[in-house]
């Protein structure tokens, strides 16, 4: 799908512009033919730099493209590519052929296995910005334990919890499955805990390169940040604890006599 720019005339004096033109190529045996599926007129004002996007959009709207996330488009090519669907969904609307119609009970109707798959989705296309299988696989991991650090991380987000509770909700909630192309039924719990345990191993090599990753992703510096921890306080004895000490109060928090000094360094 592309837009044509053709030259013409006006027949009554001659006078020469153009007019834009959505056309699609198909594939017909050995021969390749163009047609045109919209006549966008002259007054289309549409920058010629956005052209790709706006036959992009139309493509996902009219579903000819199995991107699951609408493209990054401006406001106005949005708009745009919303009426153009809409205009090019009526010309293809054929009358409805006669039809017998049955009254259904709608309380019999019953849901089987409903399924999550929307915050799944997002989860496994943040991931895919990260580079984060492609890095878990030069680390050498296999691909079945991938798919579970994949599903562990994402049930992370959308449903924090053990390791119990994370196979619960694969199997009798989420979509995961479908999505990663895993059937979590034929495989054991055991899975779920050795890709923790892989996870664990790599830590700090997939701490390093998912650091520098956001870094690019976002022209993000890196910064150190100091947190002063010398106004809390302990209640109780707080024996057990090595941090704990008598200190001054700046609260005057004469009923609590024992205070930390402790803060750390994060980045």
């Amino acid at each position: 799908m592309f837009i044509r720019r053709t030259p013409t005339r006006r027949n009554a004096d001659g006078v020469a512009y153009h007019t834009f033109r959505l056309v699609e190529s198909r594939r017909e045996g050995a021969r390749v033919r163009q047609s045109t599926l919209l006549n966008l007129g002259s007054a289309f004002d549409l920058p010629e730099p956005l052209w790709p996007d706006l036959c992009v959009r139309l493509a996902q709207l009219l579903g000819q493209r199995d991107d699951l996330h609408a493209a990054n488009v401006p406001e106005t090519v949005e708009t745009l590519a919303q009426t153009l669907a809409a205009r090019l969904i009526a010309s293809r609307a054929e009358p409805l052929p006669e039809c017998d119609f049955v009254e259904v009970d709608v309380s019999s109707l019953e849901l089987t296995r409903p399924r999550s798959v929307g915050v799944e989705q997002v989860g496994l296309h943040a991931l895919a910005q990260l580079e984060f299988e492609p890095l878990l696989e030069s680390l050498g991991i296999n691909a079945i334990t991938r798919a579970m650090i994949l599903a562990q991380v994402v049930a992370r987000m959308a449903a924090p919890g053990s390791e119990l509770a994370t196979w619960r909700w694969l199997n009798d909630t989420s979509a995961l499955g479908e999505l990663l192309d895993l059937s979590f039924t034929d495989l054991s719990l055991m899975r779920l805990y050795r890709a923790g345990d892989v996870l664990l191993k790599h830590q700090e090599a997939i701490e390093a390169a998912l650091f520098e990753r956001v870094q690019s992703l976002f022209g993000l510096e890196t910064t150190v940040t100091l947190y002063d921890l010398t106004n809390t306080y302990f209640e109780g004895a707080a024996a057990l604890n090595p941090k704990a000490r008598r200190g001054h109060s700046k609260e005057k928090r004469t009923d609590c006599t024992r205070k930390g000094h402790a803060g750390f360094v994060s980045r």
